[in-house]
């Protein structure tokens, strides 16, 4: 930031990130309820238990020890809460992650979960013994995306093994490490969520595992292996690897980093390569569901991978990753409450590898904001000024929506509030978003001479204060400067 930029900041000219986040979020009260930002904060798709957060939340915490009914913040103590992460929260309450409109989207997976739920066919695998202890009602849906907005629903919580799940995973640690340290990378993969093993699934696993003896002594007699390979230690580590727990929770988090190039989106961390990515989402698209993976291909067009403990473990590129855990199979041994999901998903959402083909465009594409903002924010702030209602204003305040903006008659929403007589919307125009108290419309009146004109005498009373104190711009390098939205804090 240059010094001419800070002298403005400091002067009082131009509101701080964690200013507008206060206004934001307090939405005209002098203090927050700690609560309040911790639910706003979900709304946005983050959680606070992400580590990206923690000093924000350490902070928050101990903050919150020293105040005097323990539960709410004034300004000054939000702002010393927030300011360590104001570049992550900012982007969240911006809308700038990659699903902006989080909560609607969280809705809807919600009603493509209670669709599925209804289904009651397939059978939980009972070729191991351990598989068939599984409830057939377990049902869970978790979803991160690549900038780790957070949504789950169901039992999600509820530990169970990776299966057949984990032969992406692990392959691709072979394309990334040669097999060294497989639990640490899955962990890592995991953003150090819960990963976990199940010895009385291993031991079940290798008690009924004579289909996979039979495949490895085949194999060995094709030379498929290195010269004296142990055959039983071999079996025993790919048992060890399909009894390896997650929950759906720590799983969606693998996925997700899976979704972004080998980066776990809640530590930053880069886990895999690209190539080692590029190559096993490869293999999941072709051939990651069983006998299904072709129509899976055709129908759903997303790299996935199936398991006979239920799991589903559902990539889409550059956007989210999201597990599935329902234990009833199909015949072909896949979730059937899993497949009705994913189908749904693709069907509601322009998910599929080839919806965005041109001119094709009749899904809902969760990653846009709706219609042309551009053309949309003059008429949304000048009719949010007309009918006072200063939350959505504090809403486009944050999203670096120019508050000064005029429609074709040069008019302000400081001259609309000044005309409706809306004291708040004035106060927080002036106050928080430091617009000129001064602009002409195409007839040359000013806010005040509107409020004046209407006999709204609180408003002329809070114009004339900031009037008194104005001074324009000195040069059009100030002014261009004083213009600047949101975008120039960052």
């Amino acid at each position: 930031m240059s010094r001419k930029k800070k002298r403005r900041r400091n002067a009082g000219i131009l509101p701080s990130l964690e200013d507008l986040l206060f206004y934001t979020v307090a939405e005209g009260q002098e203090k927050i309820p700690a609560h309040k930002f911790l639910t706003a904060l979900k709304a946005t798709g983050l959680r606070s238990g992400d580590p990206r957060l923690k000093e924000c939340m350490d902070t928050l915490k101990e903050t919150l020890k020293n105040t005097a009914d323990g539960v709410t913040l004034d300004r000054h103590l939000f702002k010393k809460c927030v300011q360590s992460n104001i570049v992550l929260l900012t982007q969240a309450f911006r809308k700038k992650f990659v699903i902006p409109d989080f909560q609607s989207f969280a809705s809807h997976i919600d009603e493509l979960y209670e669709s599925a739920k209804s289904l009651s066919g397939g059978q939980v695998a009972d070729y191991i013994p351990q598989l068939a202890k599984f409830s057939p009602d377990l049902w869970a849906v978790s979803l991160c995306t690549v900038d780790g907005q957070r949504h789950t629903v169901g039992d999600t919580k509820v530990p169970f093994c990776l299966q057949s799940c984990v032969k992406p995973l692990k392959y691709a640690v072979a394309v990334h490490d040669y097999w060294h340290r497989v639990m640490n990378f899955l962990k890592k993969l995991a953003g150090n969520e819960y990963v976990g093993f199940s010895n009385a699934t291993f031991q079940s696993e290798r008690e009924s595992g004579d289909r996979n003896f039979a495949i490895g002594y085949y194999l060995k007699e094709k030379k498929c292996f290195p010269e004296g390979t142990d055959m039983t230690s071999v079996l025993d580590f790919y048992f060890q690897l399909c009894s390896i727990e997650v929950t759906c929770e720590s799983a969606s988090v693998m996925a997700a980093t899976l979704a972004n190039g080998g980066i776990c989106p809640i530590t930053g961390e880069r886990v895999l390569s690209p190539e080692a990515v590029r190559n096993t989402l490869s293999l999941m698209h072709s051939c990651g569901m069983y006998d299904f993976s072709g129509q899976f291909a055709f129908h759903v067009g997303l790299p996935a991978k199936s398991g006979v403990a239920g799991g589903i473990l559902l990539v889409v590129p550059n956007v989210m990753g999201i597990m599935c855990w329902s234990p009833p199979l199909d015949k072909l041994g896949n979730s059937v409450r899993g497949i009705q999901f994913c189908t749904d998903l693709v069907e509601l959402f322009n998910f599929h590898n080839y919806d965005n083909l041109r001119h094709f465009a009749k899904k809902h594409d969760p990653r846009r904001e709706g219609g042309d903002q551009r053309v949309k924010s003059v008429i949304n702030l000048l009719f949010a000024a007309y009918t006072g209602d200063t939350s959505a204003l504090r809403r486009f305040a944050l999203s670096s929506m120019d508050m000064e903006q005029r429609d074709y008659d040069s008019r302000t929403a400081l001259h609309v509030a000044a005309a409706e007589g809306h004291t708040e919307v004035a106060r927080f125009l002036l106050e928080a978003c430091k617009v000129n108290p001064v602009p002409r419309d195409r007839w040359g009146n000013t806010p005040m001479e509107e409020a004046v004109h209407f006999g709204h005498h609180d408003v002329v009373t809070i114009l004339q204060q900031y009037t008194d104190k104005y001074s324009p711009p000195a040069d059009a390098d100030d002014k261009e400067s004083a213009e600047k939205s949101l975008d120039s804090l960052l």
